[in-house]
């Protein structure tokens, strides 16, 4: 009769440990890993658009002078 009532209380409590503790946490990393690697492909589509327009600016001649870049300086006296 003890015996018996000892296993159930044992059966409960790991019952409990299952559903309670062990299924929410594999679920849990389970959907972090998903979040992870869906960052780490935004990720990496970001650095290859980054890697594009650098490319395409590297390659455009530039288009502005010397004169359009200089500013004329006045000395200020008091």
């Amino acid at each position: 009769m003890l015996t018996d009532l000892f296993w159930c209380l044992v059966i409960y409590l790991l019952y409990r440990f299952v559903f309670e503790l062990v299924i929410p946490i594999t679920k849990t990393v389970s959907k972090m890993k998903t979040t992870v690697s869906q960052m780490q492909e935004q990720q990496q589509q970001f650095n290859q658009t980054q890697q594009a327009k650098q490319t395409t600016q590297a390659t455009k001649p530039s288009t502005t002078s010397i004169n359009d870049e200089y500013i004329d300086f006045e000395e200020v006296k008091d």
